[in-house]
C-alpha cells in the first residue's frame, strides 16, 4: 500500500510539473524548431540565444522588480507587525471589528483596487514610478501579514512581556527587543509571501505602470510578444530566469514558512 500511494504522489507531481520542464524544453529550443510535429521532447539541437536576449534585454526589468518585491516587504513588515502586535497584546478599542475588516480587505478583487488607484496615483503624480507599485503591491500583504502575525504573537506567554516590563521596558521596548525577535518565523513568512505577490504581480503593474520608464519582469517579457511574431524562447528563458529567485527563497525559507503559518493554530 505504502508504494502504491508513493507511485501515486509521483504521479501527481510529475503532472504538476510538467509545465515548468516544458518551460526549460522551450527556453533551449530553437525558433525554427518550435512548430515541429511532433515536438521535440528532449532540446537536442538548442539554443542559448533565448537566455542571451534575456541578459542583453531584461536585467533592467529585473532590478525592478527586485526593488519592488523588497520594498514591499519593507513596507509592510512596517505597517503589519506594529498592527499585529497592538491587536494581539495592547488589544485596542475596536480590535475585533478591525480584524473582520482586514479579513474582508483580502476578498476585494485586485483590479478593483487597481481601477482605484490609478484614480489616486493619476492625482498625486505616482503614476508609473516604483514608489507607487510598492505601495500598491503593499495593499495585498499588509492584511494577510496582520492577521498572521497577529495569531502567532497571540502565542507569546504574557509573562515574558511582563518580565520586561519589570525591568523597565516600555510598549515600543518590549515590540522591538522582545516581540520581533521571538515571531521570526511569521515574519520571514510574511516576508517571502509579500515578496512573491509583488514578484509575480501583473495586475497593478499593468495599470499602474503600463507606460512608464521603471517597469517589472511581469511587463518586460511582453516586449517579445508582436502581432505577428513571438520569441517563445526568449519568453520562456525570461520566465525561467525570473522564477529563480522565487525558487531560492521557497527553498531556503521553506522550515520558517511551516512554522509561521501554523502558528496560533493550536492553543495551549
Amino acid at each position: 500500500m505504502r508504494y502504491w500511494k508513493t507511485g501515486v504522489g509521483l504521479l501527481l507531481t510529475a503532472v504538476m510539473l510538467f509545465p515548468v520542464y516544458w518551460m526549460i524544453n522551450v527556453s533551449f529550443t530553437r525558433e525554427q524548431d518550435m512548430r515541429k510535429s511532433p515536438p521535440s521532447w528532449l532540446p537536442i539541437d538548442g539554443t542559448l540565444d533565448g537566455y542571451r536576449a534575456v541578459l542583453d534585454q531584461q536585467l533592467p526589468y529585473l532590478g525592478i522588480s527586485l526593488v519592488v518585491g523588497l520594498g514591499a516587504v519593507a513596507l509592510t513588515l512596517l505597517v503589519a507587525a506594529p498592527a499585529g502586535y497592538s491587536l494581539a497584546k495592547l488589544r485596542p478599542r475596536g480590535g475585533g471589528a478591525l480584524s473582520f475588516v482586514l479579513l474582508v480587505a483580502q476578498m476585494i478583487p485586485g483590479i478593483i483596487m487597481a481601477m482605484g488607484f490609478y484614480a489616486i496615483f493619476l492625482n498625486t503624480g505616482m503614476l508609473n514610478t516604483v514608489s507607487g507599485l510598492i505601495v500598491a503591491d503593499s495593499t495585498l500583504a499588509v492584511p494577510f501579514a496582520a492577521l498572521i502575525l497577529t495569531a502567532f504573537m497571540s502565542g507569546i506567554p504574557e509573562e515574558l512581556l511582563q518580565a520586561a516590563r519589570v525591568d523597565g521596558a516600555g510598549v515600543v521596548r518590549t515590540f522591538w527587543s522582545i516581540v520581533l525577535p521571538v515571531s521570526r518565523n511569521s515574519l520571514i513568512t510574511v516576508s517571502l509571501f509579500t515578496f512573491l505577490w509583488a514578484w509575480s504581480d501583473f495586475i497593478f503593474a499593468s495599470t499602474l505602470d503600463q507606460g512608464g520608464d521603471h517597469q517589472p519582469i511581469t511587463l518586460g517579457i511582453y516586449h517579445y510578444i508582436g502581432n505577428n511574431n513571438q520569441e517563445w524562447n526568449a519568453i520562456m528563458a525570461t520566465a525561467v530566469i525570473a522564477s529563480i529567485p522565487a525558487t531560492l527563497l521557497l527553498v531556503i525559507a521553506q522550515r520558517y514558512v511551516a512554522a509561521g503559518v501554523t502558528a496560533g493554530a493550536v492553543k495551549d
